[in-house]
């Protein structure tokens, strides 16, 4: 699991560790063929759900992430599995209202056998499949920030290998988990980004106006505004 990247942030599962196993049972290839999302691809595109500025109905997102309907052998199996998948992304959703990081199911350093690097891009090519499934909605309001603060999630996905200047953001190990590193709070920037409007500059004698929206300071301001109005829930 990722580490917290601020002491001042606390950083939870959107689903513990027994349901994320219950889950990849469920979505084991044995199951459900080779074609079918793993945990991670999943989880990726399930957090997505989450930050999105609408949710797609639940019919439309199935769909999607099993690019056609999801074939469990049992109705049982796959009301299970969809009800974690539910869970997920709403106690996604709850955790970062409060204002607080997810922590993601792969650790930022990387290993010489190339598994957390696949971890990380099959998260995030899930991530990205998510906001193709509405890109109108995601790109609506600020569409220059939205597309600053996707660019990670993009570099990382591996989707945009022949695009030069994406790829070179992940062209060695070091950058590539830099990257990785800020996927948390990027999350994070990006929900509230959809749902805390940025505060009005302050002007004072002799100055012009604040600080534009976005980017840390504005981010700093609407978790404040997150977590107060989650401490009223």
């Amino acid at each position: 699991m990722s580490d917290d990247h601020d002491d001042a942030i606390a950083s939870h599962p959107p689903l513990d560790d027994t349901g994320l196993a219950r889950l990849d049972e469920l979505l084991a290839p044995e199951h459900l063929g080779e074609e079918a999302p793993d945990v991670v691809s999943a989880h990726g595109f399930l957090v997505a759900l989450a930050v999105a500025p609408q949710s797609p109905p639940q019919a439309q997102w199935l769909a999607e992430l099993f690019e056609t309907a999801p074939a469990f052998a049992e109705l049982e199996a796959r009301d299970e599995a969809v009800a974690l998948m539910e869970t997920l992304t709403r106690q996604a959703g709850d955790i970062l209202e409060r204002g607080e990081w997810l922590e993601l199911p792969f650790d930022t350093e990387l290993d010489d056998d190339g598994e957390m690097a696949a971890a990380i891009e099959d998260w995030c090519a899930g991530f990205m499949q998510a906001v193709f499934l509405d890109e109108a909605a995601w790109f609506a309001q600020d569409e220059s920030h939205v597309a600053a603060l996707l660019l990670p999630f993009m570099a990382l996905s591996g989707l945009f290998e022949e695009e030069p200047e994406i790829a070179e953001m992940v062209a060695d190990e070091a950058q590539f988990s830099a990257l990785a590193n800020q996927l948390p709070e990027l999350t994070l920037d990006l929900y509230l980004h959809f749902r805390v409007p940025p505060e009005a500059p302050k002007r004072g004698p002799g100055k012009s106006g604040g600080k534009k929206a976005g980017g840390k300071k504005a981010g700093g301001a609407r978790q404040g505004n997150a977590r107060q109005r989650g401490s009223k829930r």
